[in-house]
């Protein structure tokens, strides 16, 4: 029976696939064995509608046209006729079993995520992506780059407006990926079209996907979730690449990791603080806040000549560290590490006219967090 419905859906979907590559109305085919399966169901079941629609309208038309009143055709007279009642209920009902069984043999391979070579954890956040290679010691958080210039029409748009960031998902390919997902605040939903991977991230829940991918590329998507204001600034980006390549990727990253944990105990100056301050705030606070610091009171207050952050230092690590339970602002200290925590609170402190003068060492938010 697999076979024989494989076959179909391959022979089905064989004349289909120039088309659906060069005819943006259609779904894309993909780069993994599971969209190409999707896409596969989707034109075996069309073509069989296709085949209902034209035998349904054809006889339809063909009745109306042969049988009409001008040409005096008068109407039989009968009540029912057992043979045809049980013919017109059985084949539909053989044609839907048809259906049924590629698609849960296609729905049961989806959901299997047994037997992985790799683990992410992916957590949507308001509004970014959170990447954690179980394991790895590996990770990060990837923000839209597009830039503001952009969004306010001062700048031509690109060909990837809104769905470029700063840090995509790298993966291997040919190595099947098994995704933990979940949510900091609000339910987003994690989507690759070219992927066929689209899962809700639940705060409270670990929901799973997978991903086996074909083909080295980069793979664009976004959240499918309205999940809040700047829901249409929350793309994703994925960099397959081959697997020494990502061997490679992966070993520069795991370093990377460990010469910004040794930052944590280096006393900092001013300077470099409030140089990879004004870089955190513009990739992860300003999409709020404004470029600026002015807000959009009331949901977004102002940080420029806000007189409670001047004064009052604690309350300003604690909004950044735990963020503000009800509100948008969410809770940085699982997010951003204590290096880039120092340099937004530093430079938020002295930026716009604020001139506090206070320096925050990555030290102090280390132990700030760990009580």
């Amino acid at each position: 029976m697999h076979l024989s419905w494989q076959w179909l859906l391959t022979i089905t979907s064989a004349f289909s696939i120039t088309q659906a590559h060069a005819n943006s109305w259609n779904m894309p085919v993909g780069v993994t064995d599971i969209s190409q399966d999707i896409f596969g169901l989707h034109m075996a079941i069309f073509w069989v509608c296709v085949v209902i629609g034209v035998i349904v309208f054809g006889v339809m038309f063909y009745s109306l046209f042969k049988y009409r009143h001008s040409k005096g055709a008068k109407a039989a007279n009968f009540h029912e006729h057992t043979s045809v009642e049980v013919l017109w209920t059985a084949i539909p009902i053989l044609i839907l079993i048809g259906m049924a069984v590629p698609a849960t043999a296609t729905l049961k391979n989806m959901y299997d995520s047994s037997e992985a070579d790799l683990d992410v954890m992916i957590t949507g956040q308001q509004w970014r992506w959170r990447y954690e290679y179980l394991g790895e010691d590996v990770a990060f958080t990837s923000n839209m780059s597009t830039s503001r210039a952009q969004i306010r029409g001062e700048e031509a748009r690109d060909e990837h407006y809104l769905l470029d960031v700063d840090e995509p998902l790298v993966l291997p390919i040919n190595r099947k990926v098994r995704f933990l997902m979940t949510s900091d605040d609000v339910i987003h939903s994690w989507w690759v079209p070219e992927l066929a991977v689209k899962q809700d991230t639940i705060p409270g829940f670990i929901n799973e996907n997978w991903v086996k991918i074909n083909e080295p590329g980069i793979y664009r998507g976004q959240c499918a979730e309205l999940c809040g204001v700047n829901h249409g600034f929350m793309p994703v980006v994925v960099h397959a690449m081959e697997e020494e390549e990502f061997e490679e990727w992966l070993a520069e990253r795991k370093e990377a990791a460990e010469q910004e944990a040794m930052g944590v105990d280096r006393e900092w100056e001013m300077e470099d603080l409030m140089a990879r301050g004004e870089t955190v705030y513009q990739t992860i606070c300003s999409s709020c806040h404004q470029s600026e610091g002015q807000g959009a009171p009331p949901a977004f207050p102002a940080l420029a000549n806000n007189d409670q952050l001047i004064d009052d230092l604690d309350w300003h690590m604690d909004r950044i560290i735990n963020g503000v339970s009800g509100a948008a602002m969410p809770a940085f200290r699982s997010t951003l590490n204590p290096v880039e925590i120092a340099a937004v609170v530093t430079y938020t402190r002295n930026a716009w006219g604020n001139e506090t003068g206070d320096v925050v060492q990555p030290a102090a938010v280390a132990e700030r967090i760990a009580q």
